[in-house]
């Protein structure tokens, strides 16, 4: 498909990405929204937690929304597009990746960028509800990647799932690790690193034969938390394997059904391997939008209206 054009045209100050991103994140009010909590047991006896909201009614629609890095189901961009589909008809599965909602999981593996057996784990209990016959996976920068690699690795996926969007999405990891290594990014790169120092060194005290606070002095940067953790906990050599084998950019093209891609063309976590351009002209099925505009889910227009929710909503309506 063409690149799509987009309309998004927000008002100063949030033209400049960084103000976007920042007021998004730590300063927009979070919506109201009822959530109800169910506990999914996983086959490796973990868990995560899913959180749902219901719209009136008994809808036979549901919309799987996966979160960022270090983010969680009560994240305000994640309670806010689930408001959006509530509000359309659509029941919301929220999830929380192992170790994300608020209680530290049981193995010593955790989540990932591509961790997608998890994900497939959701969508069979979702099915198994028996009551949902259109589902639609909706993904923010790491739950983007996530959603885009399990739609582009498997030969089959179950035939309820229709249509995807993936929101601020490095689609290249590598790539996007080192836009966050820029000067200009320092502050969210500590923001994460810190979160995930504190994560380490809870789990190190249910697993000292694996961790060790040798390890946790090494751990200085986002790279050094994927070589000291993410990749040994997960099987991959390194960091740099684990980007590599996870990047869904490699997977785009054997996806079958509708996707939509928004990356704001000023999100400074995005290196220019996040814009599948070539790929979005050659396929069918990828609708790639790159408005000037947006940040890293800092689509605002006002506190109660993001574009990214209703560009979503609007590509999960269309009839293709």
């Amino acid at each position: 498909m063409p690149i799509l054009k987009s309309s998004y045209n927000p008002k100063f100050p949030f033209k400049n990405g960084h103000f976007s991103t920042i007021y998004s994140s730590k300063f927009r009010p979070v919506p109201q929204l009822l959530q109800h909590r169910e506990r999914l047991v996983l086959p490796d006896a973990d868990f995560l937690d899913i959180d749902w909201s219901y719209s009136q009614g008994n809808s036979s629609k549901v919309a799987i929304l996966l979160h960022g890095l270090e983010g969680n189901a009560q994240r305000t961009y994640i309670v806010a597009q689930a408001k959006h589909l509530v509000n359309d008809g659509w029941d919301v599965a929220a999830v929380n990746f192992r170790g994300c909602s608020g209680e530290p999981n049981l193995s010593f593996q955790s989540y990932n960028a591509g961790k997608t057996d998890d994900l497939e784990a959701v969508v069979k209990l979702v099915l198994d509800k028996n009551k949902y016959n259109e589902i639609a996976l909706v993904g923010f920068s790491l739950g983007g990647n996530l959603l885009l690699k399990y739609l582009g690795e498997r030969d089959t996926f179950p035939k309820e799932i229709k249509k995807a969007v993936a929101i601020s999405t490095p689609v290249s990891l590598r790539g996007s690790l080192e836009s966050l290594n820029k000067l200009s990014n320092w502050m969210y790169r500590k923001s994460f690193l810190i979160k995930l120092r504190e994560k380490y060194k809870v789990k190190m005290n249910d697993f000292p034969e694996k961790m060790s606070h040798l390890d946790y002095k090494k751990i200085t940067t986002l790279l050094d938390f994927d070589n000291v953790y993410t990749a040994p906990a997960h099987g991959f050599k390194d960091a740099y394997d684990y980007y590599e084998k996870n990047s869904s950019l490699q997977f785009l093209p054997n996806i079958t059904i509708p996707v939509l891609i928004l990356n704001a063309q000023n999100d400074s976590f995005l290196s220019s391997e996040c814009y599948p351009i070539q790929l979005a002209t050659e396929m069918k099925n990828l609708y790639l939008e790159i408005p000037k505009y947006g940040g890293h889910v800092g689509f605002h227009q006002s506190n109660l209206r993001y574009y990214s929710e209703e560009r979503a909503l609007k590509f999960l309506n269309e009839v293709f």
